[in-house]
């Protein structure tokens, strides 16, 4: 089931499951107004929240629909999804094996989580389940590089990406591009959604639940964790256990599948 996970992802989620679910921030509030109306899901879809990680999303699908599924293939992952929810019904299946039937799904969310899996097979699949004219959502926060410190801590981890997928490079767009036949994009929104907490919180642990950076050796994540507190230091003049808000921006594409 894993063996079709990238390396980063299998490793560094697996290791940092606890860390991820404590660390991450969660979403704005307006993408509660945004799955109501612009992805036109009500009480009665039955949606999917694939890759869905610790479950961060769910609490905002089960705001708007009383048949959600989360559907999250790494064990440790799953794990903590089910201690947060244990309400909602989980598959543990990889995005290219979603073993449900056509044309069942009223719309699929991904939620941090598509560029893991953008691939030919997996976009055939959601197709597959999901009924016409149905509603893709995908959904990232991103580190608002705007912002002086923000950006600093970007590039102090861009040498240490190698071949990760990564949203903000754009390759995850180009499985759309090749299968222009499956799905259109509706709209693009962007909201702002500021994490608030101390700086070891919301800043070094959340730094180190980054997949790629949890699966390194603990000399590795100590060094950040240094050039993390330094940088902090440098901007913003305060120490680990000082109250900081890390700006975000969150996107969520809206794409609809063609009949």
């Amino acid at each position: 089931m894993s063996s079709v996970l990238h390396p980063a992802a299998q490793q560094g989620f697996s290791l940092g499951a606890e860390l991820y679910q404590q660390a991450r921030p969660a979403y704005p509030e307006d993408l509660i107004d945004w799955l109501t109306h612009q992805l036109h899901i009500s009480k009665k879809s039955k949606v999917i929240d694939l890759g869905a990680g610790t479950g961060k999303f769910l609490p905002y699908l089960k705001q708007v629909s009383d048949q959600v599924f989360a559907i999250e293939p790494i064990d440790e992952l799953l794990a903590q999804l089910k201690l947060a929810h244990p309400d909602v019904y989980t598959i543990q299946t990889d995005s290219k094996n979603l073993t449900l039937p056509s044309n069942s799904i009223d719309a699929i969310c991904c939620a941090q989580s598509f560029h893991w899996f953008a691939n030919a097979e997996s976009l055939y699949e959601i197709y597959h389940v999901l009924k016409p004219q149905a509603a893709l959502g995908l959904i990232w926060n991103q580190r608002d590089t705007a912002v002086d410190w923000v950006q600093a801590i970007a590039d102090l981890l861009t040498p240490l990406e190698q071949d990760t997928p990564r949203f903000h490079n754009g390759h995850w767009q180009k499985i759309f591009e090749q299968e222009k036949s499956l799905f259109q994009l509706k709209s693009l929104k962007k909201f702002h959604l500021e994490h608030q907490g101390s700086v070891e919180q919301v800043v070094v642990n959340r730094i180190l639940s980054t997949s790629f950076i949890s699966a390194a050796s603990d000399a590795e994540k100590l060094y950040i964790r240094q050039q993390l507190l330094e940088i902090i230091q440098k901007y913003c003049n305060k120490t680990a256990e000082d109250e900081i808000t890390f700006p975000y921006v969150t996107y969520a594409y809206h794409y609809e599948k063609k009949c």
